[in-house]
């Protein structure tokens, strides 16, 4: 048990709860919490551009009261000179509170958490996992749908390296009667270790290669940009792009009551013509997350019980082979890994060591 937030899987329904309530607290006073966090200092280390979760972690604080340092380029900081995750984490460590990170390589806040001696959360690592973005999500749908059971939930776009939507389905599938439709091309299609987890939850999910045709009885739709950076060559993603837009005649289609999420940035997947229907909450969704990263500050910071099963792993004697991997950057990271239906995974990025 700690205080580290890597993966929302970690995080029970009641801890999840414990924060939505704290953040509509927030949200309907806020000045009760205007100096909840006076003296204490907030990281954000950003090896990856970033727009709304950097700037929502920094108001967030600010908001409370705290105070922030950081960097959002790596090459303004000692990282330019060589220096390795573990000398970072463990100078800034000394100097703050709590820290947010991410970085494009995956298993990184994992690896960091080994070594800050305070509350890492984790930004987003690669393609693997954005934890804080889907307690936005959350956030959104307690507050617009009243409920975070019983709904038929649509992911469209790049699902394979979608970290937003692997976190989304991995906790939205631990509450109950939750079905999924996973819209997306074949070579873009989820992993198969987020498979697995639906079909461990007991979730009932379809494959569809067509928005059009899997909209009309979706409680909420849940768009991704194709993400440009995770492609090997430019010809790869313009072989993806574009295949899935959210026009107004797909929308039409669409129940009334449906709700329309993106995690942001948008390119061209959901036309500007929609942002105007009431069902469209993106740039609503936004601010609930800021009051979602408010209250997990203060659980973090305040809360003595308030603390994560993130469980042991252990040592293992094979290296993780995954090229995205950081224990493939960060030589003197241990082999951790733990099991999972009979074979080791990687403790790090969650992909099985042979």
């Amino acid at each position: 048990m700690d205080k580290n937030l890597i993966d929302l899987e970690a995080v029970s329904t009641k801890q999840i709860d414990k924060i939505i309530k704290k953040a509509k607290k927030i949200m309907q006073s806020p000045a009760d919490f205007r100096h909840a966090c006076d003296g204490k200092i907030l990281a954000t280390l950003f090896y990856e551009p970033s727009t709304r979760t950097q700037m929502s972690f920094q108001t967030a604080m600010l908001k409370l009261g705290g105070r922030t340092i950081g960097f959002d380029n790596p090459m303004n900081s000692s990282v330019s000179k060589g220096e390795n995750l573990k000398d970072t984490i463990t100078i800034v460590g000394g100097y703050a509170d709590i820290i947010a990170i991410r970085h494009p390589i995956e298993g990184t806040a994992k690896a960091a958490s080994l070594y800050a001696g305070v509350p890492v959360v984790n930004c987003g690592d690669g393609g693997h996992l954005h934890p804080t973005q889907t307690l936005t999500d959350l956030v959104t749908l307690s507050c617009e749908k009243g409920r975070l059971d019983n709904l038929k939930i649509g992911v469209c776009g790049d699902l394979l390296n979608g970290r937003t939507v692997h976190s989304l389905i991995k906790t939205l599938s631990k509450y109950e009667n939750n079905s999924f439709v996973l819209i997306s091309t074949e070579e873009l299609s989820v992993p198969l270790y987020v498979i697995d987890i639906l079909e461990k939850n007991g979730c009932k999910y379809e494959i569809s290669h067509s928005l059009a045709d899997s909209i009309s009885d979706l409680d909420m739709l849940y768009m991704t940009r194709i993400q440009r950076e995770r492609f090997k060559s430019e010809e790869d993603y313009r072989a993806q792009k574009n295949v899935f837009v959210l026009d107004r005649e797909k929308l039409n289609k669409a129940k009334d009551d449906m709700i329309i999420l993106h995690p942001l940035p948008r390119v061209n997947e959901i036309t500007v013509d929609i942002d105007d229907d009431p069902r469209a909450l993106y740039f609503k969704q936004a601010q609930y997350g800021m009051y979602g990263r408010m209250a997990l500050i203060l659980l973090l910071l305040q809360d003595e019980d308030f603390m994560i099963d993130n469980k042991t792993p252990q040592i293992c004697e094979h290296r993780c082979k995954n090229p995205k991997c950081i224990t493939q950057q960060e030589e003197y990271l241990p082999n951790l890994s733990y099991k999972k239906m009979g074979m080791q995974m990687c403790e790090f990025c969650d992909k099985r060591i042979d």
